[in-house]
């Protein structure tokens, strides 16, 4: 369609219009919208005029004279729209933005204030002004835009509907007027607005409410669209709230700059003050029988203003906080009403109020302080705990959970209400009241009530948990809080320039707020004892201040207002003080007389005494008298005397006995001239009249145990909110957040344990398994005992330890119920994750995972002793331990996980088959990561630790266990020895810490009623080995420090030693165990790794008992000779004497070949030459790193004794005296060893021995070792005469039995390689022997044994044998050696020449004359 240019371009060029086209971009040519806006314009004009000049009924003929006095009559309005359409296509200078909007809105206006136009008119002129509004024709800039935006608003307003006859007509009218005011205030010119004509607007769109439903003529369309418009009215007006200027109460109270501003927070003020008194006046809103009111109901008026009210708060908020006006609003009124309400109305009103709260808690909760704990503690928390019916307490609990919800709600809740000392525990009974409602009951099927408080209680928690987390968790006394000094604690405020302190000072006024609570408790039973425990915990300074008693007699929680009210009255000075001290803690200031007595009476109970009484009705008369305002009491005696009027007048009102009661009149009469000596103003005293008359004052009782919100308590609430400290909006920290767990942690994990075990259904018991794990989240904070609890439940929930079932029950119960492998699995990942906090709970883990290996629920698998695996319980070590808190997702996955077991072949409540229900208890199982809770206890505390230990220990020794057979004993003692060995090898870097503790249990163990040494000891033997190599053989155990290392393996071979003393036998049955970790250590590039004397003693004879088994025999042997053989760099003089013990128990041994005992003898006897080296190096065993041996007393006083003991073995007590060399004494063992090899029973060994101690005579003699005359006489005494004389006795004994012919000479022929051994070794030593001052008793040793043995030597063979032949020439050959030596000559005083003279005759007479010749 072809468009004509209706004007001249505004230039003024003769190229004519530009042409009509559609520009590219996004940009529109402004003059094709003016083009329109005239168009719009002159349509809108010739509507108007159609409607105005059309007549009822079109075929009616009128005469000319009617229609000509009609068209009078719209002359005028007719005229200005034929003028307005006249200039709508003139040239113009600029845009219509830029002409006065007066000019095209006249026309209209005039319509629509005009009382002869018809309705059809006046709806046309509204929709034309609506066009205009909503297209911007004009905006704030325009020129009369202000005069403009006025003129509408007036002729919206002064519209007369009521001419209107036809009820259809009126409706489409106000409808238009409704949408001109919706769209005026959404005009971008509506700024301009003065504050006057916003609230105009407002009150005419409440008009037509009102309209709508009073009359009766409205429908339930203008009904809706009148609310909905207010509601739009409203949003258009508060959303300009966040861009006005903060204001002061000065600029409340002006008007002249808000006008030239256009309509700001005076205006929203005023609105505001509006609703809240709609909301006070809802009563007066219903509708009546005569027409008037405009709501159906009272509840359908509390609705209408609370969501106006709740709209102006989204869209104003924070900003409300800059307008003290407007905020004084919602402080003194608003929160009145709601809390007022609240308690008394419908599910849906209270559920409007709770949102509305919760906005006012988002948005202005620094201003809120007072009002927010008053709404918790009047409304949230009374119907929460079902004051208002059922209905009403689901509402309330959700309205809790709501404000549960936002992010910091719970700390800032503690943080201003709990931790301060002037408030109540809001969060604490937040928290109480959750877990009270969510507790099940009898039926496993929770309520809506308890759905929600558990979902709110989980919640709460989960956040809590959540912002708990800190990388590293400070030392158990970094949580301790230390009260040492006095301070006023009541009144104390944070210094906002220390930011540092704030948390320690939060911290510590919860520490005492604590200790004001249960000081109260003390004074209620005993005054005396709660006055102790205030200054024992610095809550009262010594001696007594008045004022910090007073401050504890006025806001201590839960004192007996009893004892309150009979201290104040006391006479002593110290209360009197105390009296006026809390007197100056009211404020009294613009209060009248009788609320501010109801406010102090309201604190303790008054006492009956009249002196008493007398004494604290004058402490408030004078508090009273001080701070009024209305200069209505002349003196503070008038004051004191209408106080005792008023309660008089409240006993006579208000108590039954009395019959006759005090009138108005009365009352008057008894108080004139009082207030000296005038009268007072008679209107006072029948105000405090009808005051005392409604609402009697508590005097004398103890009070109601639920106190309602009355106006008084009101008023005294907002006066304290202006002088309290403000709420402070903070953010959780570490500290803080574990401390409000602490507040609530036993009533949330009972009511979580009591939900898990009631409840059947998934998703529920998936959320309690969420928020337990969000318990062990903070519990791993210092709080073990917590974790031991929840860790207590589960093991209950797990049905694993039930004693009353039997095996085949539990496995039934376990494959077939959800919460049982639930619990379980929850178990095993708050072990894994959290082991660094459980204590005592480890006892039931184990048990727990005991009773799994016995129903064979466990993986099986070879008992490999790493890091990696123990008994089939360690899984692959790729199933790590949860981390930190961004790991607690994947951690609640696993359930999800582990759920979807059941539910992926349909019925959840159905198993396959047995196979299916096998393989899913190892899969649950597996996610459980078992393993890992044993391989990965080196992050784990001591403590921890220990108490792992100490648990596997127990159970290992049969504590708490019941076995059914004695394979199942076995198979269970050594899977908890497994388990010890794994966790001792996850530890080898701190083996001396936690190790002490275990071996304590291991004695405490045996100490046990009904202890079997076997199979505990059995299997904790070779347990102890295995740990024993881990300890040695890796290197983990230099960490700590070769001292360090040294300290754990005395540890751990203390404990074998202790294992294998309660039952010797048990080596016998384990000694193939013992014998494998034993040959290991003793590997030659390995066996330096014995460092300790108890060490080496302990291998050593163990290996010489397993030596005894022949399934054992080679390996030991093989060992035994290895070391020997070359041991050079790991044989020392402090286990010397062990390895040539051990070396004889193999040389004896009758199962040992001859070839390998005699191999040890023959080593045994080369061990002479390490003697000769260590004796010539200073015994400083050259080649080892052995020196700590050296300085082991200095260091370790368990070392010291383990040495002492060692080289306390080397000697027999009786000749240690004469041994003042080491190698002397070291060489003594090594010839006591070879003396006692010769005493058995086989002839070669005997032989062999006799021979190797005498080559290891002439080893030490030939490499110098110097025995000195003492050592060389002991080698004599302990070991050739010992030796000589028990095989002389052995002869003897073989002598006398029958056809024992063979053995006796047998033993007779080793006598003779003994006794020829002596003449050898004193030939040997002969001149060091001479040195010793006991020589001569020395030889008549040796002689009176030659004697011994020649006549033996008869008796046994009844004739002429070996030793007649072998001992003259033996005595020969000393005695000649003697001589030489000059040792043996006849000297005079010298008695050696004559003993041996006479010796010889007795012994050899035979070669008495070669020896001593005459």
């Amino acid at each position: 369609m072809a468009r004509t240019s209706a004007g001249v371009s505004d230039d003024g060029d003769d190229d004519g219009p530009p042409a009509y086209t559609v520009p590219r971009g996004p940009r529109r040519d402004p003059r094709l919208k003016d083009l329109g806006i005239s168009c719009m314009l002159n349509t809108e004009v010739a509507a108007l005029l159609a409607v105005i000049r059309r007549r009822p009924d079109p075929y009616t003929y009128l005469p000319p004279a009617v229609a000509a006095a009609e068209e009078a009559t719209f002359a005028g309005l007719i005229q200005s729209l034929k003028s307005l359409r006249a200039l709508l296509f003139q040239p113009r200078l600029g845009a219509w933005r830029c002409s006065d909007p007066a000019m095209y809105l006249k026309p209209f206006l005039d319509v629509v204030q005009s009382e002869e136009a018809p309705p059809a008119a006046t709806g046309v002129a509204l929709s034309s002004v609506l066009k205009i509004l909503r297209i911007d024709v004009f905006d704030e800039c325009s020129p009369g835009a202000r005069d403009a935006i006025q003129a509408v608003l007036a002729a919206v307003s002064g519209c007369r509907v009521d001419r209107i006859a036809d009820p259809g007509a009126e409706e489409a009218v106000l409808l238009r007027v409704l949408q001109v005011l919706a769209a005026l205030l959404r005009a971008r010119a509506a700024p301009l607005l003065p504050d006057h004509a916003v609230c105009n607007a407002v009150n005419t769109c409440f008009q037509v409410v009102q309209h709508a439903a009073s009359s009766g003529r409205g429908s339930e369309l203008l009904q809706r669209t009148a609310r909905h418009c207010m509601h739009e009215i409203l949003q258009a007006v508060f959303a300009r709230l966040p861009d006005i200027p903060a204001t002061n109460e000065e600029d409340d109270d002006l008007s002249v700059s808000a006008a030239a501003a256009g309509f700001g927070a005076r205006a929203m003020a005023d609105i505001f003050n509006f609703l809240c008194s709609l909301l006070l006046n809802a009563p007066d809103m219903v509708a009546t029988g005569d027409g008037h009111g405009a709501f159906i109901t009272e509840e359908d008026v509390e609705l209408f203003s609370l969501v106006l009210i709740n709209s102006a708060i989204e869209l104003g908020g924070e900003s409300i906080g800059k307008h003290p006006k407007l905020l004084r609003l919602i402080q003194d009124d608003l929160f009145y009403h709601l809390i007022r309400y609240a308690t008394d109305s419908s599910p849906l009103v209270l559920s409007m109020i709770c949102s509305t709260a919760l906005n006012l808690y988002h948005f202005l909760r620094r201003f809120l302080k007072l009002q927010l704990e008053a709404f918790f503690t009047y409304v949230l928390l009374r119907l929460g705990a079902g004051g208002g019916g059922p209905q009403l307490q689901e509402v309330a609990v959700e309205g809790l959970i709501s404000f549960c919800r936002q992010p910091t709600f719970v700390i800032e809740m503690y943080v201003n209400y709990d931790c301060d000392p002037l408030m109540k525990n809001v969060y604490e009974e937040v928290g109480k009241l959750l877990c009270k409602a969510a507790f099940p009951a009898s039926t496993p099927m929770l309520n809506t009530v308890q759905l929600q408080a558990f979902e709110g209680l989980v919640n709460m928690l989960t956040t809590i948990a959540d912002n708990v987390e800190v990388d590293k968790a400070p030392d158990q006394s970094a949580y301790a809080v230390d009260i040492s000094d006095y301070r006023l604690f009541w009144t104390e405020r944070w210094d906002a320039a220390a930011k540092d302190t704030w948390v320690d000072f939060v911290r510590k006024r919860k520490v005492r707020k604590k200790k004001v609570a249960i000081a109260a408790n003390h004074y209620n039973r005993d005054e005396k004892k709660g006055m102790e425990f205030l200054k024992l915990c610095h809550l009262v300074p010594t001696p007594m201040e008045p004022r910090s008693m007073a401050y504890f007699l006025r806001y201590s929680p839960g004192l007996d207002k009893n004892k309150i009210g009979e201290y104040l009255g006391d006479p002593e000075e110290l209360s009197l003080n105390v009296l006026k001290e809390f007197t100056e803690t009211f404020d009294f200031t613009g209060v009248i007389l009788d609320t501010a007595l109801r406010t102090y009476l309201e604190t303790f109970r008054l006492p009956g005494e009249s002196q008493k009484i007398q004494r604290i009705l004058e402490a408030f008369s004078e508090r009273f008298f001080e701070q009024q305002t209305t200069e209505v009491f002349a003196t503070k005696d008038a004051a004191f005397i209408l106080c005792y009027s008023l309660i008089m007048l409240n006993t006579d009102l208000h108590n039954p006995q009395v019959k006759k009661k005090m009138s108005e009149e009365d009352f008057i009469r008894n108080n004139r001239a009082i207030n000296a000596g005038k009268d007072l103003p008679r209107e006072y005293l029948s105000e405090l009249f009808h005051s005392i008359s409604s609402n009697a004052i508590t005097v004398f009782s103890q009070g109601a145990a639920t106190v309602d919100m009355t106006a008084s308590r009101w008023a005294d609430l907002v006066k304290r909110s202006r002088a309290v400290e403000p709420f402070t909006p903070c953010d959780f920290k570490h500290k803080l957040s574990r401390e409000v767990f602490v507040a609530v942690s036993g009533p949330a994990v009972a009511t979580l344990a009591a939900i898990f075990d009631y409840t059947d259904d998934e998703e529920t018991l998936r959320q309690c398994v969420e928020g337990l794990i969000s318990v062990a989240r903070i519990a791993r904070y210092g709080l073990e005992d917590v974790l031991d609890e929840l860790l207590c439940c589960l093991c209950k929930f797990t049905t694993l330890l039930n004693p009353y079932a039997t095996t085949e029950e539990t496995l039934f119960t376990f494959s077939n119920e959800l919460k049982p492998r639930m619990a379980t699995l929850a178990l095993f990942t708050i072990a894994n994750r959290f082991g660094d906090s459980i204590r005592g709970a480890w006892k039931n883990i184990v048990d727990c995972l005991l009773k799994l290996k016995r129903l064979k629920l466990l993986p099986s698998s070879s008992s490999e002793r790493d890091s990696s695996a123990a008994a089939g319980v360690i899984f692959p070590s790729s199933h790590r331990g949860v981390g930190t808190s961004r790991h607690v997702s994947g951690m609640i996955g696993r359930f999800s996980q582990f759920l979807s077991l059941d539910s992926g072949g349909g019925d959840s409540s159905l198993l396959l088959s047995v196979g299916s229900e096998f393989e899913n208890n190892l899969k649950i199982i597996q996610q459980c990561r078992i393993g890992s809770i044993f391989t990965e206890t080196g992050r784990l505390p001591d403590e921890s630790v220990q108490n792992l230990g100490r648990a596997l220990i127990f159970a290992a020794g049969g504590r708490g266990q019941k076995f059914s057979t004695p394979v199942e004993e076995e198979e269970t003692v050594g899977f908890c020895w497994d388990l010890i060995a794994v966790v001792s090898s996850a530890n080898v870097h701190r083996f001396a810490i936690f190790w002490p503790h275990l071996h304590d249990c291991f004695a405490a163990v045996s100490q046990l009623p009904l202890f079997s040494p076997c199979p505990f000891a059995e299997k904790a033997i070779v347990a102890l080995f295995n740990v024993a190599v881990k300890l040695l053989l890796s290197g983990d155990g230099n960490n700590g420090g070769d001292q360090q290392r040294r300290v754990a393996e005395e540890l751990v071979f203390k404990s074998i030693n202790l294992m294998w003393k309660l039952d010797k036998e048990i080596l016998d049955t384990c000694c193939e165990g013992i014998s494998e970790c034993i040959v290991k250590l003793l590997m030659a590039e390995n066996a330096g790794g014995i460092q300790t004397p108890i060490g080496w003693k302990t291998v050593l004879h163990l290996l010489s008992v397993t030596g005894r088994h022949p399934e054992t025999f080679d390996q030991s042997v093989a060992a035994m000779i290895k070391l020997m053989n070359d041991g050079a760099q790991v044989v020392t003089r402090f286990n010397y004497a062990a390895c040539i013990e051990a070396a004889f128990g193999f040389a004896a041994l009758k199962i040992s070949p001859l070839d390998i005992s005699t191999r040890i003898l023959q080593l045994m006897a080369d061990s002479v030459n390490w003697l000769i080296q260590w004796h010539k190096s200073g015994y400083s065993d050259p080649g080892t790193n052995n020196s700590w041996y050296s300085n082991n007393s200095s260091t370790s006083s368990s070392t010291s004794s383990s040495s002492s003991m060692a080289m306390m073995d080397v000697v027999d007590p009786s000749a240690r005296m004469m041994m003042g060399n080491l190698a002397t004494n070291m060489f003594i063992k090594l010839a006591e060893a070879l003396r006692k090899t010769s005493l058995v029973r086989r002839e070669e060994i005997r032989n062999q021995a006799v021979s190797e101690l005498g080559r290891a005579f002439a080893i030490a003699a030939a490499g110098e070792l110097d025995f000195g005359p003492t050592g060389s006489l002991a080698c004599f005494n302990l070991v050739i005469f010992a030796m000589v004389d028990d095989l002389h006795e052995k002869t003897l004994e073989y002598s006398r039995r029958e056809g024992a012919e063979r053995e006796t000479r047998s033993m007779e022929g080793t006598l003779a390689a003994a006794t020829q051994l002596l003449a050898d070794v004193f030939v040997l030593f002969l001149p060091t022997l001479a040195q010793g001052a006991g020589f001569r008793t020395f030889w008549l040793g040796v002689l009176r044994r030659l004697d011994t043995c020649i006549k033996s030597d008869l008796a046994a063979g009844g004739g002429a044998g070996v030793m007649q032949e072998l001992v003259p020439m033996m005595l020969k050959r000393m005695i000649v050696e003697m001589k030489d030596k000059e040792v043996l000559v006849p000297r005079e005083g010298d008695e050696l020449w004559e003993i041996t003279h006479i010796q010889i005759q007795w012994i050899a007479p035979a070669v008495k004359d070669e020896l001593f010749p005459d």
